[in-house]
């Protein structure tokens, strides 16, 4: 990403944690006053958006630390853990509103809304569009990819609002509207605690190497000479950017020693050039 590009991302970042944070202190405070869950529980919805931003600016300033004695491969797993300590802290806090709007409902408890409560709701569908349309922009501008994915979450706060906002305004007719609300965004903050964790948890696991880098795998191997046979017994690991994959090549069994070894030294130069990895390579007689 070129140097302008990157600015416009990061700018975007730090106008989304700002932003979300005082949306969320401003609905935390009208919730507790009120005595809205819904609202409560779409706080919290809108401070995962800076919560999310935060691991990742984190993370990129975690990931760039050298190796050191105790971290051979380098610290590009610190983003994966810190996201996954997210993710179990947004579920922890989606089970408890899930509870207390199971109890409100079983005890048709409702909310005292008001005009404080209608404006905040209108002030965050506003906000959280323009956000979206400002990421937009920015992935227009960058072709991010990721930056659209957060435009589109931008939006999808946006519509959770409005809808909060409907049954702001039909409270005084559904006395358990309140409750209801609560439940759907309590359920949308495990669905997205359960993708962070997810997302975080699988390649602490290990992954398996996509069809795409044994395909490139094979195109390197194959520029690199002809003699270079079977590629098999392929074992993939991520540390943030840092990569380090192993895996087994068939040569002629009669090969010297020295010639092998010049093969598999130039294979693992072109992989670090080519594809950014770092090989260990294995010989096999053919």
């Amino acid at each position: 990403m070129k140097s302008s590009a990157a600015r416009l991302a990061a700018l975007e970042g730090w106008t989304s944690i700002v932003t979300n944070t005082l949306l969320f202190t401003l609905k935390l405070w009208v919730g507790m006053a009120t005595g809205s869950v819904a609202i409560m529980a779409d706080a919290w919805h809108t401070i995962s958006d800076s919560l999310s931003s935060v691991v990742l600016l984190i993370g990129t300033r975690t990931a760039v630390k050298p190796p050191d004695r105790e971290h051979p491969f380098g610290h590009g797993r610190a983003e994966l853990i810190a996201s996954i300590s997210i993710g179990v802290l947004l579920g922890v806090v989606g089970f408890s509103f899930i509870i207390e709007a199971g109890e409100r409902l079983v005890a048709g408890e409702s909310a005292e809304f008001g005009v404080l409560a209608i404006a905040v709701t209108c002030v965050s569908v506003v906000v959280k569009e323009a956000l979206a349309q400002f990421a937009f922009f920015v992935a227009r501008s960058t072709g991010s990819g990721t930056m659209r994915a957060e435009a589109w979450h931008h939006r999808s706060d946006a519509v959770t609002s409005a809808l909060i906002l409907v049954g702001i305004l039909l409270g005084s007719r559904i006395p358990w509207i309140d409750a209801a609300m609560a439940l759907m965004v309590a359920l949308l903050l495990l669905r997205l605690a359960f993708e962070i964790v997810k997302d975080g948890a699988l390649p602490l696991l290990g992954e398996r190497p996509s069809q795409d880098l044994v395909s490139n795998l094979r195109a390197v191997a194959n520029e690199v000479s002809p003699a270079i046979g079977d590629i098999h017994h392929l074992h993939l690991h991520r540390y943030g950017d840092h990569v380090e994959v192993t895996f087994h090549i068939c040569l002629d069994g009669g090969m010297t020693v020295n010639a092998s070894h010049d093969i598999v030294d130039s294979l693992e130069r072109a992989l670090h050039a080519r594809l950014g990895i770092e090989a260990t390579v294995h010989v096999d007689p053919a």
